[in-house]
């Protein structure tokens, strides 16, 4: 799954010891385009925080896991970012061509003269007239 935004707010890196070893998350909100935009809160583990060059104001495309877990009967959700990329605008991708005077107008079709039905009047003719 993918969503689309603007990076608002790096909150701070977290860092411990488990039973494999160091370890790193970076929770990150992000803020959706749109008519109704929305801050939703993602994270990132280990090397994938280096990878994504994390930076606020940054449009970026992530893709997400979405995950809920229970405890003591309520669910927590979590919103986990494996990769981000830079936001390329539609009109980057797409440039419009640009014509020069000198270009002219682009042309025409070529133009073919309908071919004549026969006019000899047959009986089959169901046309009204």
């Amino acid at each position: 799954m993918e969503i689309k935004g603007k990076i608002i707010k790096l909150l701070p890196l977290q860092t411990g010891t488990s039973a494999r070893g160091e370890w790193r998350k970076q929770e990150f909100i992000i803020e959706t385009q749109g008519q109704y935009p929305k801050q939703v809160c993602l994270y990132m583990w280990g090397d994938a925080i280096d990878n994504s060059k994390l930076q606020e104001g940054r449009d970026v495309t992530a893709s997400i896991e979405i995950e809920s877990r229970e405890y003591n009967g309520k669910y927590y959700t979590n919103v986990k970012a494996w990769r981000l990329e830079p936001l390329v605008q539609a009109a980057a991708q797409a440039p419009v061509p640009q014509m020069n005077a000198q270009d002219g107008p682009p042309p025409a079709a070529p133009f073919s003269e309908p071919k004549l039905a026969d006019l000899s009047g047959t009986e089959d003719d169901d046309l009204p007239f």
